[in-house]
């Protein structure tokens, strides 16, 4: 079992929701209904300092991604641990990721919601979007060995 960090899949999955936010958030997708829900406005948006959003998106993306690493290869049973072929793919990678969304990011949002008084439909978008992120984040970091 080879447990050598892949910091070129790390990488690729710390940009990878830059590419699932411009898709998620178009206003074609959800973009329309999420400004709707946080009270974002167009005028609102080009005040933001995309060199330092974007910068800082990814690096948190990195953390996210460093993190998911040792929950797709740690684990199993000492007969079949997780780190060996028949758990090297895509699926299931993605579905760690998948399961730390629904478990860590959703219980989060929810709360701040509940105390931010957003409604369902802000955090469905929002941890909807996370859940296929980390998902394909979870996929890539998995299967790239």
């Amino acid at each position: 079992m080879d447990m050598d960090i892949n910091w070129l899949a790390i990488v690729a999955a710390s940009i990878l929701p830059l590419v699932t936010g411009f898709i998620w958030y178009n206003p074609k997708v959800f973009g329309t209904a999420w400004m709707k829900e946080t009270g974002m406005t167009e005028e609102k948006a080009k005040t933001m300092n995309p060199a330092k959003t974007y910068g800082l998106a990814v690096v948190f993306a990195f953390l996210i991604a460093f993190m998911i690493w040792p929950t797709v290869f740690f684990g199993g049973s000492p007969e079949d641990p997780h780190g060996t072929e028949p758990f090297m793919t895509f699926k299931h990678g993605a579905l760690h990721g998948a399961m730390l969304a629904l478990f860590i990011v959703l219980p989060v949002f929810a709360t701040n919601a509940l105390f931010e008084m957003k409604s369902a439909k802000y955090v469905l978008i929002n941890v909807g979007y996370w859940v296929v992120t980390m998902a394909l984040m979870g996929g890539i970091i998995n299967a790239w060995t």
